[in-house]
């Protein structure tokens, strides 16, 4: 029988201590293709780096979609261990591994109509897209791996193990890094030796980062239990729950996907200088996620954690002290982006034009980022207690609302008009979630 463990106190020491490893692993990620692109730019030619460009566009979209795999992961590991029950942490281990080697295998055995209708919606240039399919085609077959990657990564943050997780990523990035630069630069074999080297990368950090997870699992198990209890994994209602969430935050994500493309697209129709402002403006809202996600990942553990053990005040405690640090950080970052914005985009561009574009539009920049915690926050707890179809309602709704309202306030007020219905699409999703969580509270609180 398995006692329900008490959390581990939400003091600022533990929340901190879970979420420095985590935004130092985000914070990595983005210099893998800072350094492909210089590997490119300096052996290759602009139909290289076009290639380089679409190849990752592509991988990003098609990945970012399966991030179910790691997030509704995390829940379910999160309250099997606050449960204390350390054969259904394997089994949820199990089952999400099952379900990300399939959709990896499918991923590969579709190669050439994933490449041909990528290559025809983008719409690129003869030249950068035969560059672009030969990379495709040569990383595609990373697809089980980065999709296992995920898994495990869902597994560590659930355990809260945020340290493993750095470590991984870190070996991820630094060997891909290596790799790059010796095929593509000191080889010379350009785009396709950047899709393999990430290919070979991607293979070495999964076998890395499952041993690390292997070791702390068996460290854990008790000498009588068998490792993994196929009965369990393949028990046909909790598969039947997991691949229910996964649906769900599938359809969460694909809506937040189409929001973002959405908001993009519009820029491009007010003309390619405030189509570069905007972007630069996202660059620093997708650089405050690093940080914000790091307080959501230690949010998604705790609580996940907490409704495992049937553990209301926990629960309420983890909520208000991760919340607290994320709204610090919320503010220290939009602080520093109010101060020293018009410096740091002067630091990505020099072209007047479209930093005069991106100064007028910087305080709409700021207000997003300060408001943005409180979604990530909630995201954080109901990916943590499992709730996906509260996340999906509020995603969908939200989506929807931001393209209706979108319309009008581009009709009234151009960009400031886009920039406002975008603050408003944060604002509604928070809301959405918020009208969920009584109802979340009273569950955790009924032991259910």
């Amino acid at each position: 029988m398995n006692t329900p463990r008490q959390n581990r106190f939400s003091s600022s020491k533990n929340i901190l201590q879970t979420t420095w490893p985590i935004i130092l692993a985000n914070a990595s990620v983005p210099l893998l293709g800072l350094v492909d692109t210089a590997v490119i730019g300096h052996t290759g030619d602009s139909t290289n780096l076009g290639a380089i460009a679409l190849g990752a566009l592509i991988f990003n979209f098609v990945y970012w979609s399966f991030g179910f795999l790691r997030m509704g992961t995390t829940g379910f590991v999160a309250q099997a261990d606050g449960a204390a029950n350390e054969a259904e942490v394997r089994s949820s281990f199990g089952r999400a591994l099952i379900f990300a080697s399939a959709i990896g295998l499918v991923l590969i055995a579709m190669q050439w109509p994933i490449a041909a209708l990528s290559l025809q919606l983008l719409g690129a240039s003869e030249s950068v897209e035969s560059i672009t399919e030969s990379y495709l085609l040569i990383r595609i077959w990373g697809a089980p791996a980065t999709l296992g990657l995920y898994v495990v990564f869902g597994v560590l943050v659930g355990l809260g193990k945020s340290r493993a997780l750095l470590k991984a990523q870190l070996f991820l990035n630094g060997t891909n890094i290596i790799l790059d630069v010796w095929f593509a630069g000191y080889l010379g074999w350009g785009v396709p030796g950047i899709a393999l080297g990430t290919v070979i990368a991607e293979w070495l950090a999964l076998a890395y980062a499952l041993y690390l997870l292997f070791t702390l699992l068996q460290g854990r198990r008790l000498k009588t239990e068998i490792f993994w209890n196929w009965t369990e994994i393949i028990d046909a209602k909790k598969l039947k729950n997991t691949f229910s969430a996964n649906a769900d935050i599938l359809i969460r994500t694909l809506f937040l996907l189409f929001a973002f493309a959405w908001f993009t697209e519009q820029s491009a129709r007010f003309g390619d200088n405030i189509l570069a402002a905007n972007y630069i403006l996202l660059q620093f809202i997708s650089f405050s996620a690093f940080f914000l996600d790091g307080f959501a990942f230690a949010t998604e553990s705790m609580v996940g954690r907490a409704a495992g053990a049937k553990n209301l005040r926990q629960f309420d405690r983890v909520v208000i002290d991760v919340s607290k640090l994320a709204g610090i950080a919320s503010l220290l970052l939009s602080l520093m982006l109010l101060l020293l914005g018009t410096h740091l985009i002067g630091v990505l561009t020099n072209i007047i034009a479209v930093r005069e574009i991106a100064e007028q539009y910087l305080g709409l920049a700021v207000i997003y980022i300060l408001l943005s915690f409180i979604t990530f926050q909630l995201d954080g707890i109901f990916i943590g207690t499992s709730c996906t179809k509260a996340m999906k309602n509020a995603s969908v709704f939200s989506s929807m609302v931001f393209f209706i309202v979108s319309i009008y306030c581009i009709d009234a007020w151009m960009n400031n008009g886009l920039w406002v219905a975008f603050i408003i699409f944060l604002v509604i999703r928070a809301l959405a979630l918020g009208c969920y969580y009584p109802k979340l509270r009273k569950k955790i609180e009924k032991g259910e």
